[in-house]
């Protein structure tokens, strides 16, 4: 598959991109487990098809010690003895968060509850930006048929 648009080479799609890796870089500094980060970026990317964060998000997890049995399970979280409970809050509100458009009422004040007995303020403000901008990304690649398979951790380091 060719890419639509070669956005590393695109000025515009340059600035643009910048300010997205800033974001990610203040949230990866956030108080909210790498494991987790990881977790809502694969999942999330897996509800929109994006390839591109799939291949990136699958290695970056793995290089930071995730395991392969977690990995292959995210798509079956609800089913999977090997995610937190605080993981499940986290993944429940990533899938409506993603899902926005599924229903009248957006997230629902259940999925919103339980993420907020596993979460404090600050990390829910982390946790609902990562699913922004991971949604952010994944269209960006969708649109425009980024690739996947060639990624390499910390290739954007």
């Amino acid at each position: 598959m060719d890419a639509r648009l070669n956005v590393l080479a695109s000025p515009t799609a340059g600035k643009v991109i910048k300010h997205l890796v800033s974001a990610n870089a203040a949230l990866s500094d956030a108080d909210l487990p790498t494991a987790t980060q990881e977790l809502v970026k694969i999942r999330a990317s897996q509800i929109n098809g994006c390839g591109y964060c799939l291949d990136m998000h699958t290695k970056e997890a793995e290089a930071a010690g995730e395991t392969a049995q977690r990995l292959h399970l995210v798509a079956a979280w609800r089913e999977a003895t090997v995610f937190t409970e605080a993981e499940r809050a986290a993944l429940e509100l990533t899938e409506q968060g993603t899902r926005i458009a599924d229903t009248a009422g957006g997230v629902s004040d259940e999925v919103w509850a339980n993420a907020a007995r596993h979460y404090d303020e600050e990390q829910l403000v982390a946790l609902v930006s990562l699913i922004s901008l991971i949604n952010t990304f994944n269209r960006l690649n969708v649109i425009t048929r980024q690739p996947a398979g060639d990624y390499r951790p910390g290739q954007f380091a």
